[in-house]
């Protein structure tokens, strides 16, 4: 292990992943807080609300899918280690095909299905409302949001980390100045938000596919465009990944999705100020995650070469980096949570009810990262059966901390959250320990 941190090679490697995707991912929880920055500004708590439970919402639709980002960055890493262009052409286009034909279903039952996901919620009349406006709008944003999921994946699959970078950084740049016109300037409030949203997914699906056509010249692949019987070659196994991701992300939406629900039943302020930690939530989320991108892309690469050497050092490394990260986000936090607080929301009560749950936040980070980091080594293993159960047991755990602690109010929906986080971290390094010790994790 002292070797492999000793390896500067090593380090350059796993940061030369990671660093760009920690970039390019702090831009999506800020494109969060710009949003409930913008809405939580205006004179009522029931905007932020609304905009807080929709945004949930959509997140829920379009992470369920998020599979066809974790099965192509997992199946491409390993094609790309073993050196298959036929293979690197096909998962592209066979996710992009998945991908076009979940767009076109959510399309088609977008309005029943917001009725049935509303009618869960106990959120006031007017927070309600808001969310099912900001909903309406964004989930026309489907066909671009799952197709870039399968652009994200395909260029982290080929070691590639620059082009996602730039592609996140720049969309959500659009976004945020979008956000800033539409809401600020014309005051179409919910509704400016929610189309800033939409503009943004569109652009960042023309500039992913201009990406995806310079790295496939790079790498001198066959054309994407291919007959049926090739299209459909293999494609058993990326439908068994697909449906057991899709069954962990099924947990993990239900998870995240009581928490913004029963927050809401809480009233006004609780569920304005979940928003606002929330928010803060996602940035460590998606912080870590480019850790777990990093770990994906090393993971399916050695496991594609069929090298053990390479896995054992992509593990240490990516850890050690992780360990840094996490503790420089709770220090961060523990230190001006207060002022980070008070730059989303200028509602007094919302700051002092934010404020309360603040610890919870603060310990967030060190707990939550062994999760992120199991998730990207599963996910370039292609090993979803394992994260399904996984995910299974962390939401039974969930749901029990909750019920348990109930009495507590918003204390136990964040019990209850941390708990899931560590969960999710445990059972995967037992499965993880016991295929390694078997020597059946690169089988």
């Amino acid at each position: 292990m002292w070797n492999s941190l000793r390896n500067l090679s090593l380090h350059r490697q796993v940061l030369a992943l990671a660093i760009p995707m920690v970039l390019s991912n702090i831009t999506i929880p800020l494109l969060g807080l710009i949003d409930v920055a913008v809405i939580g500004h205006l004179e009522h708590a029931w905007y932020l609300g609304g905009v807080a439970v929709g945004g949930t919402m959509i997140s829920v639709t379009f992470w369920l899918l998020g599979f066809l980002r974790m099965a192509t960055t997992g199946l491409t890493a390993q094609a790309y280690g073993a050196e298959n262009k036929n293979a690197l052409s096909q998962t592209f286009s066979q996710g992009i095909f998945l991908a076009l034909c979940f767009s076109f279903i959510l399309l088609l039952f977008h309005q029943p299905l917001s009725q049935i996901i509303f009618s869960f919620s106990d959120a006031s009349v007017e927070v309600k409302h808001y969310a099912e406006q900001y909903f309406s709008i964004r989930i026309w944003s489907a066909p671009a949001a799952l197709s870039n999921l399968v652009i994200m994946g395909w260029l982290l699959g080929t070691q590639n980390a620059r082009y996602p970078m730039w592609l996140v950084i720049i969309t959500n740049s659009i976004n945020i100045i979008l956000d800033l016109l539409f809401v600020v300037g014309f005051h179409w409030k919910v509704e400016g938000a929610a189309l800033a949203s939409v503009i943004a997914d569109y652009s960042s699906l023309v500039i992913g596919l201009w990406f995806v056509l310079k790295q496939s010249n790079k790498l001198v692949l066959p054309s994407f465009i291919m007959s049926l019987s090739d299209l459909l070659s293999g494609f058993k196994r990326l439908l068994n990944l697909n449906r057991d991701i899709f069954l962990r992300s099924l947990c993990l939406q239900a998870c995240f999705t009581f928490m913004t629900f029963q927050g809401a039943s809480l009233g006004v302020d609780i569920v304005a100020a979940n928003a606002v930690l929330m928010s803060f939530l996602m940035m460590i989320s998606y912080g870590m995650d480019g850790f777990a991108y990093a770990m994906e892309a090393m993971v399916g690469k050695a496991i594609g070469a069929k090298s053990r050497t390479q896995l054992t050092d992509s593990l240490i490394g990516t850890t050690f980096w992780s360990l840094v990260i996490s503790s420089l986000l709770s220090l961060v936090f523990g230190v001006f949570g207060y002022q980070l607080i008070a730059m989303i929301s200028s509602i007094e009560d919302v700051q002092k009810t934010a404020l309360i749950y603040l610890p919870w936040l603060i310990a967030m980070p060190l707990v939550s990262m062994w999760c992120f980091l199991l998730d990207g080594i599963f996910v370039g293993a292609t090993k979803g059966s394992e994260m399904r159960n996984s995910m299974f047991i962390a939401m039974i755990t969930f749901f029990s901390v909750w019920w348990l602690m109930q009495d507590n109010g918003n204390h136990a929906l964040w019990a209850a959250m941390i708990s899931f986080m560590a969960m999710r971290g445990v059972s995967l390094a037992v499965t993880f320990y016991y295929q390694w010790k078997k020597a059946i994790f690169l089988s």
